[in-house]
């Protein structure tokens, strides 16, 4: 880093995140003058104009890339058509112990005043909760399923390289053309397309605004300042707002303001969860790099000092915050932006190159939490950039994250893309697959597995509540065999995934037609041309998923009752569901043996890899296919996230040993320290899912730093990542620290504030993580070898 980034960057960690009102009272005026005077995606569109209009326009002393979130670096916006924040809200986000949101009192006698009155029944969210069904509420409340898009809006999108190639005027001519095209006697939706593509040119006005705002505060900045070097620079910027994005970019600054800037229009519209992504950075930027540095008009340094003020800008917007118990709960300012990195070309060659290997360098050097990173990893990719990354993440920041790119577009060919669109697609948010550009693919939620099978042990009785939950799928002395409880374990499962499914149907659909996204609608084909919403259908490809949580914790939960209760006869199956229902209490040599002398998933061991696969199985034929409300289908994901830990909480003891409230085993990884036979047979039990059948599998690992010390180091961690891919695996990621240095950290946070460890689909601070968090990745197994 040079002075300058060095500097933005000092300021961007300096920067306490805080909550801002201003959108929610500029969207609350314009709600309060026209509502009920457009029509709704117009509606939406012009209120996305008007927020362009009046937002406080932010350039930062020394910026090259401008565009705040807010009206200052981490002050956050709140969204009250869609979730309208309570006062205590407000309140527990001011004051809960991490990850806080400063929020001052004029703030909440804003809110109080005007925000509430006027949102309360309105907003999406208040809408969803009066419409869906009451067992969706019981389920909800008993911790089988989460929310998702219950309380902000649809995510985990990624553009393409379109905006390289088309300003926002071109997009325009577009939409005129579709316009034009609309024929109201044969197509009976005419007018409604009619106000969906008017809504997406006022849409596209909006931002060429707000970049027009840019430029001539830039200008304004330039004629005030007496550095002649900082006026240029400003001067340079208003000439670049005044390009892009109206225009397509011609160099590599415009190019990274241009993506910026529709990044700044995504977030501004909706609090899109996760963020907003730009997709293959690297394969994006190379013919402006090579271009300029053949021209003279950019330098190796120059381009390096762009993209780490491109790195801040990320960095300096903390995620919208949540509301009720998820406020509560809650523990990252991460938004989940993810560089693409490498991977493949649409002709199937090698997508990495020069550029690969500065994002890798930048990444390492300024190891910012924002924005999260991975690298596709084909069997195309060289050794050398493999191990470049490998070197990176050797240094402790639980990034980049690694993906099987030749798996990535296996999975997506299965679900019925086009071989180019596939190539140019790969990774959103955490872990899941989308064709860049032209998917909606929507999260819907987490899914509680554990909960399934102490359903299915208790006849749909929830243990913690004593309420009948579930549907009556008989007592545990009915069950003869493991075929039985699983039986009674897919019974309770259908169930509740009829639940989940029908609730998410109500949400799509209020979705499509109460809260469109107009802006991101045109940056993905074909809303376009389709003339409808990014929320409706309007996209090329439609895929949503449901988040399976637990599957260790699950495998391990069966192949204990399946050696111990059915094979060795050791105990009668209501036996054992008596000392769970006690938590163990008075039976821990019972519960020792079940954590340690029964078969555990991770060990490559056949009874408990037998049993994931047979779950796994009958998850992906419950789930995958299933129609949604926009010509899509269902697709399951194995992804936690954090939500392993709240799943825990709301699940009695189980028959894996776990005791009660204690967290579940995160993504496809093994519960735990239960993999005890070394990385290799971890890499051989998770091989045995079938990923591409999936949306996305995240796998966990971790290891002590001198393992991966010298080049042997890292030969031996590449050629484990290569066994792993060409097993299918769809992902993995490693966080390279001891148990000792996380438990040092636990005792002396104000000496480890820069300690970064990987979470589950994305990395935080150690430090700002709950205590319930801290101990499970404090938990997980510390491999100190390669092979047992």
């Amino acid at each position: 880093m040079n002075e300058r980034t060095a500097r933005l960057r000092q300021e961007s960690l300096d920067a306490i995140p805080s909550l801002s009102p201003e959108r929610a009272e500029l969207i609350t005026a314009f709600y309060r003058e026209h509502l009920g005077k457009h029509a709704i995606p117009v509606m939406r569109a012009l209120a996305f104009k008007y927020i362009c209009q009046h937002k406080t326009i932010w350039i930062g002393e020394g910026e090259l890339i401008v565009g705040e979130r807010g009206p200052r670096p981490k002050a956050v916006p709140t969204y009250p058509e869609l979730t309208c924040h309570s006062a205590e809200d407000l309140r527990i986000l001011d004051t809960r112990p991490k990850t806080r949101y400063q929020v001052d009192e004029a703030m909440i006698r804003v809110y109080e005043r005007e925000i509430i009155p006027f949102w309360q029944g309105r907003s999406l969210r208040d809408q969803l909760f009066q419409t869906l069904p009451q067992a969706w509420h019981d389920a909800y409340e008993a911790g089988v399923f989460t929310e998702f898009m219950e309380q902000r809006a649809p995510g985990h999108t990624v553009l393409d390289d379109k905006i390289y190639r088309k300003g926002l005027r071109d997009f325009q001519a577009d939409i005129a053309c579709s316009k034009a095209l609309l024929d109201v006697e044969k197509d009976p939706e005419a007018e409604d397309k009619r106000a969906q593509l008017e809504a997406m040119d006022i849409a596209c006005e909006a931002l060429i605004l707000l970049a027009e705002r840019h430029a001539a505060e830039a200008e304004r900045l330039a004629a005030q300042t007496t550095n002649a070097t900082r006026a240029a620079e400003l001067r340079r910027i208003a000439e670049v707002c005044r390009r892009v994005p109206a225009q397509a970019p011609r160099d590599f600054h415009e190019a990274l303001q241009y993506y910026w800037f529709c990044h700044q229009g995504v977030i501004t519209e909706l609090n899109g969860w996760d963020a907003f992504s730009p997709g293959h950075l690297d394969q994006h930027l190379w013919p402006f790099y090579q271009r300029g540095l053949k021209e003279g008009s950019l330098t190796r340094e120059g381009a390096r000092e762009l993209l780490e003020c491109f790195f801040v800008k990320f960095n300096n917007h903390t995620s919208p915050s949540k509301v009720g118990v998820t406020a509560a709960e809650s523990g990252t300012y991460t938004d989940f932006a993810n560089l693409n990195l490498a991977g493949l070309l649409p002709d199937g060659s090698d997508g990495s190159n020069e550029l690969t290997d500065l994002l890798l360098d930048i990444i390492d050097e300024m190891h910012l939490l924002q924005p999260s990173s991975n690298v596709q990893v084909s069997r195309k990719t060289p050794d050398a950039t493999l191990k470049h990354a490998l070197k990176v993440i050797r240094n402790g920041y639980g990034f980049p994250s690694l993906f099987n790119a030749d798996a990535v577009v296996e999975e997506q060919l299965r679900q019925g893309k086009s071989l180019e669109d596939a190539r140019a697609g790969g990774c959103s948010g955490c872990v899941e697959v989308g064709a860049f550009g032209k998917e909606a693919y929507i999260l819907t939620g987490y899914f509680n597995l554990s909960k399934m099978l102490e359903l299915a042990l208790h006849d749909g009785l929830d243990p913690r509540t004593g309420r009948q939950l579930g549907p009556h799928t008989g007592a545990p002395e009915s069950f003869r065999n493991v075929d039985d409880l699983l039986q009674a374990f897919e019974a309770q499962t259908h169930h509740f995934l009829d639940i989940k499914i029908r609730g998410n149907q109500v949400i799509e659909r209020l979705y499509a037609t109460r809260m469109p996204a107009p802006f991101l609608s045109v940056l993905t084909d074909d809303c376009i041309r389709k003339g409808k919403d990014y929320n409706a259908g309007g996209a090329r490809y439609n895929n949503t998923f449901i988040q399976a949580v637990g599957i260790g914790s699950l495998t391990d939960s069966l192949s204990a009752i399946q050696q111990l209760v059915f094979e060795r006869g050791d105990l009668a199956l209501p036996e054992l569901v008596s000392a769970l229902d006690v938590d163990f209490e008075g039976q821990e040599v019972l519960r020792q043996r079940l954590l340690n002398k029964t078969p555990k998933y991770g060990n490559d061991d056949a009874a408990a890899d037998d049993l994931m696969v047979r779950v796994f199985r009958f998850l992906f034929h419950a789930i995958d296919g299933r129609p949604n409300t926009k010509g899509g289908a269902y697709r399951l994901e194995m992804l936690p996230t954090t939500c392993h830990v709240y799943f825990g909480q709301v699940c009695q003891a189980s028959a894996d040993g776990r005791k009660a409230g204690e967290p579940l085993s995160e993504g496809i990884s093994p519960v735990q320290g239960a993999d005890r036979s070394g990385p290799t047979a971890v890499l051989r039990s998770a091989g045995k899912m079938d990923h591409v059948k999936t949306g996305g599998t995240l796998l966990n690992m971790k290891f002590t730093p001198g393992l991966l010390e010298g080049e042997g180091g890292i030969d031996r961690l590449h050629h484990l990542v290569r066994t792993y891919f060409k097993m299918d695996g769809h992902h993995i990621q490693f966080n390279v620290v001891t148990a000792a240095k996380l438990r040092e950290a636990q005792e002396k946070p104000e000496s480890h504030r820069d300690l970064i460890v990987r979470v589950a689909g994305y990395s935080d601070y150690f430090c700002d993580l709950s205590l319930e968090l801290q101990d499970e990745i404090i938990r997980r197994t510390e491999h100190d070898t390669f092979a047992q």
